[in-house]
This record gives structure tokens, C-alpha cells and sequence, in this order.
């Protein structure tokens, strides 16, 4: 996947050959910023204003101040797109940070934020939406405040590793069995119709596909359940499935060696993906023979 030439940062655009990052970047040092990966489908931004609403949410929460106010980062966002002549289906990753200032754990004083972006091809995961995907599931380790969309990944980037070295796409999380979401996805159980979730609290991210999964589940008359399931339920599961801004809605057929349903696809999950199709304006559908 190729990234555009032009990144927008605090100052102007770059040449992407050309950046530098100070030495004493807060976001280097202690992983003290915020982020948002915005999904992009023929040059056209899709649910920018979720994911713009959701970036201040985040740097209210650990009190950064934002270089730029919400009008310009979308006129800004617009501009990058502009710059790089984006016409594809791409993906943009924002990041704001602190700052830059002589390393020191509490705040510094009189530093402006920090801002980054870049906007990269991305290629809709068509063959995995129609086939589904296997998962593991791992233990919860993260920080208690996962609503907020910060640098701090580690967890989240050992969990999708370990996914991957077992040849799965992502990685189940759970607290004492209660599963939570995946390394970088929300994650859906579907039993006799219904759909179930974790309720939108502090300790997992706010999904912006999330918001519109449950829109989805209202306009077709499906019961969106914000509660928690278990590990052990994903047995019974009819269904399971995933969502994403990079892997959009995706099924998950098989967790820890385990057939999840039929094995195959369901009914439920194809209707999210149908909808989310026709909500993104999406012409290439992954149901075209």
C-alpha cells in the first residue's frame, strides 16, 4: 500500500521524504497523543464527521488542546486529499500530540500540539468479506480507558500479532471471559436474531462503523443488544462477526480452532455488509458474481 506524496502537519504540507520528527515529540517519548484512521472510498471521506466529533472527545479526555478547530480540520482533511489528488479507495491516519518540549512526565507549559497526516491506498478486503476469517481469543491487558483513541498500542499491537503468527485476522479480547472487542475492531455475537455487543463504556473504543452497525440492526428491525457476552458463548453463536473502518463489517467463522455457526457467513452479517455498501456508496460490491 502506497502513501501519497503530500502529508499535512501542524505547519503545512510536506513532501513525505522531507518530514521530521522533533526528537522530544511527546508522541515519540510517551506515546502522549491521540489518532483516527478516516476510510476513504473513490476520494470521498466516509463518516468524517464521526470520526472528526470522536478526535476532540479524545483530546478533551487528556487535555490537549487542539491546534486547529473542528471547521479546519475538515477543511484541512479535504485539502490533503486535494494535494495528493486522491481518487482511489485510501485510508487517512490523523494524529495529534502534546507537542514537542524537553522530556518531562508532567504536561509541559506554552508547547502547541502536534498535528499529522497522511493519506495511503487501501484496497477494500474484498475476498475476506465473502469468505470470513479466523480469530483467537486473548486476555484484556490494556489500560482501563479505551474509549479514548490514544497512541498507547502496545497491547493491542502484541494481541494482533499473536493473531497472526496463528494465522488468524484479529484477536478476541476478554476480561475474565467477558469479551470486550478485538486488537482494533468491535466485535458482534448473533444468536436467534439478535445481535449482541459490549455496551459503549470507558473500556473499549466508541466505534465509528459501531454507530452505524447499530443503525443498521434498527433500520432492518434487528435488535441491537448492548451486552456483554462470554468467551464460552461464542459456541452457541449463530453468527460472529467484526467491524472496522479498515475491515469494514467482517465475518469471523472460526475462533480458537472452533467452527463458529455453519462455518459460513450468515444471514445477519450479510445484511450488514449490504447496508454499509449502500451507506458508504460503494459501487464494487463484495456480492457481484
Amino acid at each position: 500500500m502506497s502513501i501519497y506524496d503530500y502529508l499535512l502537519t501542524h505547519e503545512d504540507f510536506v513532501h513525505k521524504d522531507e518530514l521530521k520528527y522533533p526528537f522530544e515529540e511527546r508522541g515519540l517519548q510517551f506515546g502522549d497523543g491521540i489518532y483516527e484512521v478516516i476510510r476513504v472510498y473513490k476520494g470521498k471521506y466516509y463518516l468524517i464527521t464521526e470520526h472528526v466529533e470522536r478526535l476532540f472527545r479524545s483530546a478533551e479526555a487528556i487535555k490537549i488542546e487542539m491546534p486547529f478547530s473542528k471547521e479546519e480540520v475538515y477543511q484541512r482533511l479535504g485539502e490533503l486529499l486535494e494535494k495528493n489528488s486522491v481518487q482511489s479507495d485510501a485510508k487517512v491516519y490523523l494524529q495529534i500530540t502534546r507537542g514537542s518540549a524537553p522530556r518531562d512526565h508532567a504536561f509541559p507549559t506554552g508547547t502547541k500540539a502536534n498535528l499529522y497526516a497522511y493519506a495511503q491506498d487501501l484496497p477494500r478486503k474484498t475476498e475476506l468479506m465473502r469468505s470470513g476469517v479466523k480469530a483467537v481469543t486473548k486476555p484484556d491487558v490494556r489500560w482501563d480507558w479505551c474509549y479514548i483513541k490514544s497512541l498507547n498500542l502496545l497491547p493491542n499491537v502484541m494481541a494482533k500479532q499473536e493473531a497472526s503468527e496463528a494465522g488468524c485476522f484479529e484477536a478476541i479480547l476478554h476480561k475474565d471471559g467477558e469479551v470486550t472487542e478485538c486488537s482494533s475492531s468491535n466485535a458482534y455475537l448473533v444468536r436467534n436474531g439478535k445481535v449482541y455487543t459490549h455496551p459503549a463504556k470507558k473500556n473499549i473504543l466508541h466505534g465509528c462503523v459501531r454507530m452505524r452497525v447499530e443503525q443498521f440492526c434498527k433500520d432492518e428491525g434487528i435488535p441491537f443488544i448492548e451486552e456483554s457476552f462470554q468467551v464460552e458463548d461464542i459456541q452457541y453463536a449463530d453468527e460472529l462477526f467484526l467491524s472496522s473502518s479498515t475491515a469494514e463489517v467482517m465475518p469471523i467463522i472460526e475462533v480458537d480452532g472452533m467452527k463458529v455457526g455453519s462455518g459460513e457467513p450468515g444471514e445477519v452479517t450479510r445484511k450488514m455488509q449490504e447496508k454499509y455498501e449502500a451507506d458508504a456508496g460503494i459501487e464494487a460490491s463484495i456480492f457481484a458474481k
